[in-house]
């Protein structure tokens, strides 16, 4: 089964609001994985921002009970494409831990970090990762159903407790 590990800074905005909105278009795009979030920095056992979940809400989506996590090296082996939100934490993936370009995939190409801003901020990065996620689906569908890109299929879920499944 395809392993998808949605990563940026500290897991409490973009990630979470990344996994959860993935989620629902997986569902629609009918493509078969087990996914979580994580952090590259550091945050461990936070609480996801509040304007995240309130921008979340507005769709019908609850990440509230979200808490943050770092990756960790098991993560890093069972993943086969990791999802990040800017060029940095691609290069950050590449040369620090090591993992190949071809494992990585930047959403929109770059989602802007709205830790720290207004709702309304909050709002068009949702709205950036909403496009960005339907934009990955169907790439991801297109690939999979061409057989140029298969997961894998080692069944391992993710450590900790935000990974999910679809089927």
């Amino acid at each position: 089964m395809l392993h998808i590990l949605f990563v940026c800074t500290g897991n409490t905005c973009r990630s979470p609001m990344a996994k959860a909105i993935y989620a629902e278009k997986s569902l629609q795009y009918g493509i078969n994985s087990i996914f979580s979030s994580a952090a590259i920095g550091f945050s461990e056992g936070g609480s996801v921002s509040p304007n995240a979940v309130t921008v979340c809400s507005e769709i019908g989506i609850d990440i509230s009970e979200h808490r943050s996590r770092i990756m960790r090296k098991r993560d890093i082996d069972i993943t086969d494409i990791f999802v990040v939100m800017t060029e940095h934490h691609a290069e950050a993936l590449m040369n620090i831990l090591g993992i190949p370009p071809r494992k990585i995939y930047i959403l929109g190409g770059g989602i802007p970090d709205p830790y720290g801003s207004d709702v309304e901020t909050y709002r068009r990065c949702r709205k950036s990762i909403e496009q960005g996620i339907d934009e990955f689906c169907r790439i991801l569908k297109q690939k999979l159903q061409d057989g140029t890109w298969k997961g894998q299929n080692n069944g391992q879920p993710y450590s900790g407790t935000d990974a999910a499944a679809t089927s």
